[in-house]
């Protein structure tokens, strides 16, 4: 193993001036900075990154800790984050919770432990004890998607905007049976989009049969039985709204395997568009959530809050987009 006094040596300069150059702590002229990395290179000099974090109490790290890192929307929420991290010289560790409350307070106690400067967290269903150990240990942190706790900065979409505007789109059309498919149970956007829908609703003077209204959907495959549900009702709904993509690719499968289509049989819309939308016949009428916004802005709320652990906390709403395409067709 090299030493900084031999990068020193090779490049006649002091110990000090190399550790301004590697650390970026003070400044060097081109001139003696080039000397210094031109002679790193050629000893092959690795900076001891442990040894740099516990003097600089930084270990130029984040924990981004995420529900369901097979869900394309946190796909993209996730590129969003570590490309705005990398910018800012941060290197991210990922984690999946497979949305287990317990393996998520794991995660997050190996995180803490390994002394990252913060974390990003897409909370589970059931996050209580999670929440409470970041908060109690003082852990700079924000959320992303399900904004639960005004303890910590967060952001997201606007829940409540997103389905008004998809319940206007289908007013518009003249349907009045509308079923929708939400879904897990636990989630604050379950609980946002469901609360929306009913108020929403309820302002266009339309009721909806509690059978219409289909809670509880953890999977494709829940949502799938839960659309078949729906469309065997005596006077079934003219129009689903999904509440997720799983919820979408469910509905669609259902409604597939009944041979029906949409939407000469049945209309569909939704929220969480994503790249193969294009590729449904027809192509689906979703509400675009703003992931790579919510993205950089999650890095750049953590990294302010690294920065300043006493600035107030933020709440972060940002607009969803309708896009309308083929799949919401007007009532019969």
């Amino acid at each position: 193993m090299t030493t900084i006094s031999e990068v020193a040596k090779a490049a006649g300069v002091s110990v000090s001036t190399v550790s301004h150059v590697l650390n970026k702590t003070r400044y060097v002229s081109p001139e003696k900075a080039k000397l210094v990395m031109e002679a790193v290179d050629e000893i092959g000099y690795i900076p001891n990154a442990v040894a740099r974090s516990l003097k600089l109490s930084s270990t130029g790290t984040v924990g981004l800790v995420i529900s369901a890192i097979s869900n394309p929307y946190f796909s993209d929420i996730i590129c969003a984050i570590e490309a705005e991290c990398s910018k800012r010289g941060l290197f991210v560790f990922l984690c999946d919770t497979q949305d287990d409350p317990d393996r998520e307070l794991e995660l997050i106690r190996h995180l803490h432990q390994r002394r990252v400067d913060g974390i990003i967290l897409a909370a589970s269903g059931a996050p209580k004890k999670s929440l409470d150990y970041l908060f109690e240990c003082d852990v700079p942190c924000v959320l992303v998607d399900r904004l639960s706790d005004d303890r910590f900065d967060q952001v997201g979409t606007d829940n409540t905007a997103a389905i008004r505007m998809l319940v206007d789109h289908l007013v518009t059309l003249h349907h009045q049976r509308v079923g929708i498919i939400l879904g897990q149970p636990g989630f604050s956007t379950t609980v946002e989009r469901t609360e929306a829908f009913r108020a929403a609703m309820a302002e266009k003077g339309i009721e909806v049969p509690h059978a219409f209204i289909s809670n509880g959907n953890r999977s494709t495959a829940d949502a799938t039985a839960s659309t078949h549900r729906l469309l065997e009702l005596t006077e079934p709904p003219t129009v689903i709204l999904a509440s997720n993509n799983l919820a979408m690719i469910g509905a669609m499968r259902a409604i597939r395997e009944r041979g029906l289509r949409v939407p000469a049989d049945i209309s569909v819309l939704g929220i969480d568009d994503f790249e193969w939308a294009d590729y449904f016949e027809p192509r689906l009428t979703l509400m675009a959530q703003p992931c790579d916004e919510i993205g950089r802005k999650a890095a750049d709320l953590l990294i302010a809050r690294i920065g300043s652990k006493h600035r107030p906390r933020e709440t972060v709403r940002l607009s969803p987009v309708l896009r309308v395409r083929e799949s919401c067709g007007e009532a019969a």
